[in-house]
């Protein structure tokens, strides 16, 4: 599977934006995450969806804020972003994993990463 995230931009603290990941090729996987990465800091998890059946997962840093959802027949994974605040400025990356359940929050059990896109909230 090959995975391209887009969406990102400035927006001010409190605002709302909406990431998009378009998949390609044969998608076999199990789990499609959202991860972010802001500058200094390692990589971390933020949101995933079960490709097939729909169940979600969030950090708690972001739970009650963003909303991940998929449509199947587009190939697509989005983000919802709702009261975002300067901590969520950072790079973010869909990619996929087909490990079990509790590897969704694990960034190195992700592979076929995709470019990031910026997502900079203004305080």
């Amino acid at each position: 599977v090959q995975l391209q995230a887009s969406g990102g931009g400035l927006v001010q603290a409190g605002g709302s934006l909406r990431l998009s990941c378009e998949a390609s090729g044969s998608i076999s996987v199990t789990f499609i995450g959202w991860l972010r990465q802001a500058p200094g800091k390692e990589r971390e998890f933020v949101a995933a969806i079960r490709w097939f059946g729909g169940a979600t997962y969030y950090a708690d840093s972001v739970k009650g804020r963003f909303t991940v959802s998929k449509d199947n027949a587009k190939k697509m994974v989005y983000l919802e972003m709702n009261g975002l605040k300067a901590e969520d400025t950072a790079v973010y990356y869909c990619a996929a994993t087909n490990g079990i359940t509790s590897s969704v929050y694990a960034p190195t059990m992700y592979h076929s990463w995709g470019q990031g896109t910026q997502v900079t909230v203004s305080s």
